[in-house]
């Protein structure tokens, strides 16, 4: 055992933990970081963000390929899937990056340490790797441990038959059917993938719509386009059993309020119903460090815990649980560690789908604004108007604005459409310095760009768009 000490520990390598480490690093703290797999970059970077998206561009291009280039005059015949081949690639991906983290780290002078990091007093931190157990001392421990998925009772996931997302990653075959246990973000971008690599896939949400939370009028735009593309929704149903054999899973799915349950058969079942904070092993709760009821550590503006010298970022925290919010949140703390004001508004942070088309979000829907009494004016222009959109063939979906009616303050923002995932960014920027749609609107937009539907719907706020 060897003892070291340090201004900062960090505790998680993902994109909250590697991120903070680096700025620490910056502002001239000395900086550990501790990770538990081999590789850095968390969840996001090994089986989460990054090689989903892999797997998404490619079955997209395999798709486009088999069915969108003859509009082109392209024709290509005798279209083939390597399926050993494309995972290899998004291994390859996984790889570069989390190399390139490695390099950053490094860089920085920040020591890395591979292993399961526990925390026994406030300042105190012992490492438990493949070369024994290391004893750190630190003036500041930050928590970035991240989450993991959340189980479903009657539903054991065995990464085989019955996967989490990670599992979904690295299926050794495109099975015939598969059912999707839930509808939000990654069950719907997992079943996207298979689909198009020719997998018959159901989702099965409990609620009576997908991708809870999103804009209600997004929401079944993009439920009509998946359908079109071939997916199959049961909404409205829970999971109650789930039975696995070598042929495959037979799932037992019942209606939500209550009814008649029935079998569904499949040679894959995906779990995807959302994930929880992962604090095990950390020795929390025997230094008094306070969670609410739902795992989530409590912190303060500063991200400072119940316990003095103990902060935590990211998804063990309420908030976003994406990975640029964690991301944020490690900058936010480091800087205030450091003296400076910092602050993520978390009402600001844009979440994005990656399916075909995109969809991305930012600030209230229209729902929340109902409710909430706030009235507001809406603009909205879709992409058949948008000139690149037509150029492109991606002319599904619509851009919509969400203004205060008395101030025109942006509230919100929900693109389903081309590149939503970029084009959402100018909305965030907007509405993070106070801006109005008239802002949008009296900013000059190249054309053909599709940044144009943009200006169109912000225009249409005001009742003046030109080109619809």
């Amino acid at each position: 055992m060897t003892d070291a000490r340090y201004d900062i520990v960090v505790i998680g390598g993902g994109p909250g933990g590697y991120v903070a480490a680096i700025r620490a690093a910056q502002m001239g703290s000395t900086v550990a970081c501790i990770e538990s797999r081999g590789s850095l970059g968390g969840t996001c970077l090994n089986v989460g963000c990054i090689p989903s998206k892999a797997l998404l561009q490619s079955s997209e291009l395999f798709a486009e390929a088999q069915h969108g280039l003859a509009a082109h005059g392209i024709n290509a015949t005798k279209v083939a899937l390597d399926l050993g081949k494309m995972l290899a690639r998004k291994d390859k991906v996984v790889e570069d990056l989390t190399k390139g983290i490695a390099f950053l780290l490094k860089k920085s002078k920040i020591e890395r340490l591979e292993g399961v990091g526990s925390i026994s007093a406030p300042g105190k931190v012992t490492v438990t790797g493949p070369n024994g157990k290391t004893e750190l001392t630190a003036k500041t421990i930050i928590v970035a441990t991240g989450s993991e998925v959340a189980s479903l009772p009657g539903v054991d996931i065995d990464e085989k038959r019955i996967v989490s997302s990670t599992g979904a990653l690295s299926l050794s075959a495109v099975p015939k059917k598969m059912i999707v246990v839930g509808g939000g973000y990654i069950g719907l971008e997992m079943g996207s993938v298979w689909s198009r690599l020719g997998a018959d896939v159901t989702v099965v949400e409990y609620l009576d719509r997908i991708v809870p939370g999103m804009d209600g009028e997004v929401a079944k735009h993009l439920q009509r386009v998946l359908t079109k593309q071939g997916l199959t929704f049961r909404l409205g149903s829970k999971v109650t059993k789930a039975k696995s054999s070598k042929s495959g899973v037979t799932l037992t799915v019942a209606p939500a309020g209550g009814g008649e349950a029935e079998d569904l058969s499949a040679d894959v079942v995906l779990v995807s119903i959302g994930r929880k904070p992962f604090t095990d092993g950390l020795g929390l709760e025997g230094l008094g460090v306070k969670s609410d009821a739902h795992g989530f550590i409590d912190v303060d503006e500063t991200y400072k815990t119940s316990v003095d010298g103990i902060y935590a970022i990211g998804d063990v925290i309420r908030g976003p649980m994406l990975a640029h919010k964690a991301s944020e949140d490690g900058v936010a703390c480091v800087e205030m560690l450091h003296g400076r004001h910092a602050m993520v508004d978390y009402g600001k942070v844009p979440g994005v789908v990656y399916t075909t088309p995109e969809v991305a979000t930012v600030g209230r829907n229209e729902e929340d604004l109902k409710k909430d009494g706030i009235a507001y004016n809406v603009g909205k222009f879709p992409f058949m108007a948008v000139s690149r959109a037509k150029v492109s063939g991606a002319t599904d979906g619509f851009i919509k604005i969400l203004a205060d009616a008395k101030t025109d303050a942006v509230l919100g923002v929900h693109i389903i459409g081309p590149d939503a995932g970029t084009l959402i960014h100018e909305a965030v920027l907007c509405m993070e310095f106070g801006g109005s749609a008239e802002d949008i609107a009296a900013t000059c937009h190249a054309h053909p760009t599709l940044s144009e539907g943009m200006k169109e719907a912000a225009l249409a706020v005001a009742g003046h768009a030109i080109h619809i």
